[in-house]
């Protein structure tokens, strides 16, 4: 089952040398899976996770043949349409929590306000919702941390109040922009694991947006490899490693191996033709 549609997106920024393409005709569909978009910084990976929630503000341009959720045009929408969508329909969790949190609100009232945003419950029934939620990824005392303000909690607890407060309105699809990377490596596996459960139990699809290649390879479906703005490979994560694009071949060359010790890694030489190939589909 297609849950989302995108066909033929750009993502334009006019400049003093001319009209800048961030992301530059790409299509894919998603259903009930764990999608990766990888890339180097730069590529459009989170561009085009912005793009699909229409958070890309002036001058910044968006245009695309459709972007289709549940079969309904979300580029047809007005801005306070989108407003019922952003939560409730798509969520989508950024990179860093101390950027994304108010530092002024307690953890416990950005929660309330994100559930009670979507549902029209009393404050007492959205405050037990919150520490189900809480629990749900993990966190130990939620009453405590209900109480608590952004600075007063770790990157990892940072993590996973944004994932509790992405996933509280019960969004059919969760984007997560590069959620693990600037955790350790303890703590990216337990993320990951509740990203993983909490997607899996509530059948929802997942846009996950990482330049961590070794990482979608195990933790993902299916892989779309970005480059300037253009997917240049579409490929199963199972199969990531075997893939046939000189520009995925040498970012997995260019990463260390335990099972392969080497002195020096590899240098990406990247090839013009690259970024003048049209985009290739995503879609299924």
């Amino acid at each position: 089952m297609t849950l989302l549609d995108v066909e033929n997106l750009w993502v334009q920024f006019p400049s003093r040398q001319g009209v800048f393409d961030a992301v530059r005709g790409v299509s894919f569909t998603l259903g009930r899976e764990r999608l990766a978009i990888v890339g180097e910084s730069g590529s459009g990976k989170s561009m085009t996770g912005r793009a699909i929630l229409r958070l890309i503000r002036p001058p910044g341009i968006v245009t695309a043949d459709q972007i289709s959720l549940d079969g309904i045009d979300l580029m047809k929408k007005s801005e306070r349409e989108m407003r019922d969508v952003r939560g409730q329909k798509i969520s989508m969790v950024m990179q860093d929590p101390k950027f994304s949190l108010n530092p002024v609100m307690t953890i416990g009232q950005q929660i309330i306000e994100a559930y009670r945003l979507h549902n029209k419950v009393s404050k007492s029934a959205a405050f037990d919702k919150a520490i189900e939620m809480l629990e749900a990824v993990s966190i130990r005392d939620p009453e405590r941390v209900m109480r608590a303000y952004p600075h007063e909690m770790s990157g990892g607890m940072g993590q996973r109040i944004m994932i509790a407060m992405m996933l509280i309105p019960n969004p059919e699809i969760l984007i997560a922009d590069e959620p693990t990377s600037a955790l350790d490596v303890s703590v990216q596996g337990q993320v990951l694991s509740i990203i993983d459960k909490l997607v899996t139990d509530r059948g929802m699809g997942l846009i996950f947006i990482s330049h961590d290649l070794n990482l979608v390879a195990d933790f993902c479906d299916r892989v779309l490899i970005m480059y300037l703005g253009r997917i240049v490979e579409v490929c199963d994560a199972k199969n990531l490693h075997n893939a046939k694009h000189p520009y995925t071949q040498g970012l997995l060359n260019s990463l260390p191996r335990l099972s392969e010790p080497r002195r020096k890694l590899d240098v990406l030489n990247r090839d013009p033709a690259w970024s003048e190939a049209p985009s290739v589909s995503g879609r299924v």
